[in-house]
């Protein structure tokens, strides 16, 4: 018999952390740097746009898999909306991107 893989709860929570720290180190070096010189890092903007997108997405995987389980109706409303949030800041970075390197 094939024994399933039990998920530990606190790994995903270390997991989850350590990205969220990860990509907000990395939002925050960048707003930084764009800060300290704008006309010549301004091709860092997207790049911002596109991390808070990642970490949205990332939020709302975690929101909608959990769903299932609990058949909470907030719970799925959350992830939708986050969804929708990563899709609205990763075309702000699109629409960054082409305004830039236009």
């Amino acid at each position: 018999m094939v024994r399933a893989k039990k998920r530990n709860p606190r790994n995903e929570a270390l997991t989850l952390d350590l990205i969220h720290i990860v990509i907000g180190l990395l939002v925050v070096v960048c707003a930084v740097l764009v800060f300290i010189d704008p006309e010549r890092n301004q091709v860092i903007f997207p790049f911002i746009f596109w991390l808070a997108a990642l970490l949205n997405g990332i939020n709302a995987w975690v929101r909608l898999r959990g769903w299932s389980r609990s058949r909470d109706k907030r719970r799925k409303a959350a992830g939708v909306l986050l969804v929708f949030a990563a899709l609205l800041l990763a075309a702000v970075g699109v629409v960054s991107a082409l305004s830039m390197w236009r």
